[in-house]
């Protein structure tokens, strides 16, 4: 995770500091150093930090936030940071707040998608599958925010994850992450762009890369059915431990089952104020026939 230098950090360090520069500014992962490169602190600050640290044998983060310097949301990110698990403050990123993962990756809500996570490694990507189809039943029952959340949540395992917008109908994935949508899967599976050219990295997140949908097609489902999307995939899952493919809703057509025909697995998600049974049942009874299998289904609240 990147850290912007504020202005602050950029003061010039006089006689007494020149001891902080070997403490703090030395080492690249201490707490010190992370917080002048925040703009948390300045240089002054950290000398009055290290000295209340060596007076009462305190822990840097403690020091700087009894002498009101920090605050505990800051000490948190810090620790992110060393621990290479990243995650954004309220006013980063401007990402929905749907998006919890990033936004409160200590609340309970989190901690189902954590487990959800470790249900996936123990249950299908430790078998040396990387891909894995998220679908849903009908437009609006939150599969593709749930699939962007899951995604960053693998992400912060570190495992290097690719989120596929693969809905050439309604796409969502390049509104959740803010990302140009020109160009994508669609454009890459006709011939018109490089998958090198259409696939965005995001930066706030390690480990994470999105490939939106880019041009709506009048022809999804062929798209999906040719050939070229077999390489393609075959393509990035060898350059990813972790691939997820967003689809459109299952009732709508049948492009959810023509990329599960490459994942050979689908993570079923359910709305339970929208999701009928009736459909649930229609879908399972597609899925069986042509061979694939349910991972896992998953509950959630769209309102």
């Amino acid at each position: 995770m990147s850290v912007p230098v504020h202005p602050k950090t950029k003061h010039a360090i006089g006689p007494g500091i020149a001891p902080l520069k070997e403490s703090v500014l030395g080492r690249k992962f201490t707490m010190g150093r992370i917080l002048l490169e925040m703009g948390k602190i300045t240089a002054e600050d950290a000398e009055r930090v290290l000295r209340l640290q060596k007076e009462n044998g305190m822990h840097f983060g403690e020091a700087a936030q009894q002498l009101g310097l920090i605050t505990e949301a800051d000490i948190q990110q810090v620790l992110a940071h060393q621990f290479d698990y990243p995650y954004l403050l309220p006013e980063q990123g401007n990402y929905p707040s749907g998006l919890v993962v990033a936004y409160q990756p200590f609340c309970a809500q989190v901690e189902v998608f954590r487990a959800i996570r470790s249900q996936l490694m123990v249950r299908w990507f430790s078998n040396e599958i990387k891909a894995l189809a998220v679908v849903s039943t009908n437009l609006g029952e939150g599969a593709s925010l749930f699939a962007a959340n899951l995604a960053v949540v693998f992400s912060q395992l570190g495992a290097r994850t690719l989120l596929i917008d693969a809905n050439l109908r309604c796409p969502h994935q390049h509104k959740i992450f803010n990302l140009e949508n020109r160009q994508g899967l669609s454009d890459v599976l006709a011939g018109r762009a490089a998958i090198l050219d259409v696939i965005h990295k995001v930066e706030a997140f390690v480990d994470l890369t999105v490939l939106p949908a880019g041009t709506l097609p009048p022809n999804p489902l062929e798209l999906l059915s040719r050939t070229s999307f077999s390489e393609l995939n075959e393509n990035l899952v060898n350059q990813f431990e972790v691939v997820l493919y967003d689809t459109s809703d299952f009732l709508i057509g049948s492009d959810a089952l023509a990329i599960a025909a490459h994942t050979g697995g689908v993570l079923f998600v359910a709305d339970k104020n929208n999701t009928r049974f009736v459909d649930i049942n229609a879908i399972n009874e597609q899925i069986a026939r042509n061979n694939l299998e349910v991972v896992g289904s998953v509950l959630v609240d769209s309102q």
